[in-house]
């Protein structure tokens, strides 16, 4: 990797449920000059727990994690705080996940088969200029995309849906979101009508095509 070494030291805290994947990512951080992995996250309430404790100049997460999800983490660091440049480092390249990352407050995409040197230029990019998305997804944002889930969906219908799709009964799900098993029913007929699916199967293949839950 390049040895230009940033204005100031980078700390970064890393987010990604798959331990083999986060500490490949770790190495290739530690070997830029000036920056430092402060902590590490598997899931999105960590992320967040992580974040408020240490301040970190950096977020870099993935998006499909269990529990509190990458998207979902973002949007409630950046709620706490905006000025935290969070980039998010992904397999998934379709523009809706782009853009309900970006619109939830990141500031940078990445993908997770991008070569080495990239990570480095993310990083650079992120701190100097506050933005950075690789060429390939820079070039997908600029075509067509389909409704996103934020689009046809309402905050609590994702969250259901999510739930559902994992393969959660009305009971289990009402219990975790403190509804009563006839409101989630109510929100699953909704969810249902507004995507046009009319089983449980198409909403599962609905949630992993746009990034809810791991296929």
């Amino acid at each position: 990797m390049r040895n230009n070494a940033p204005s100031k030291h980078v700390r970064i805290v890393l987010a990604d449920d798959h331990d083999l994947v986060r500490s490949g990512i770790k190495a290739l951080l530690s070997m830029i000059e000036g920056v430092e992995v402060i902590a590490e996250a598997r899931d999105g309430n960590e992320l967040i727990a992580l974040v408020d404790d240490l301040d970190p100049d950096i977020v870099m997460t993935d998006i499909s994690m269990p529990g509190m999800d990458g998207i979902a983490a973002i949007a409630e660091i950046h709620a706490r705080k905006p000025g935290t440049r969070m980039l998010v480092l992904s397999m998934y390249d379709t523009v809706d996940f782009v853009k309900r990352a970006v619109a939830s407050g990141a500031c940078g995409y990445l993908m997770k088969d991008a070569p080495p040197f990239e990570l480095e230029q993310a990083v650079r990019s992120v701190m100097a200029t506050g933005s950075y998305f690789s060429p390939a997804i820079a070039q997908r944002l600029l075509q067509p995309s389909e409704p996103t889930v934020d689009d046809e969906l309402t905050n609590r219908q994702v969250e259901i849906l999510k739930l559902i799709a994992q393969g959660r009964a009305s009971k289990e799900i009402a219990y975790q979101l403190g509804l009563s098993p006839k409101t989630v029913d109510v929100h699953r007929a909704r969810i249902m009508e507004r995507l046009r699916l009319n089983d449980i199967a198409s909403l599962t293949l609905y949630a992993v095509r746009k990034g809810l839950i791991k296929p």
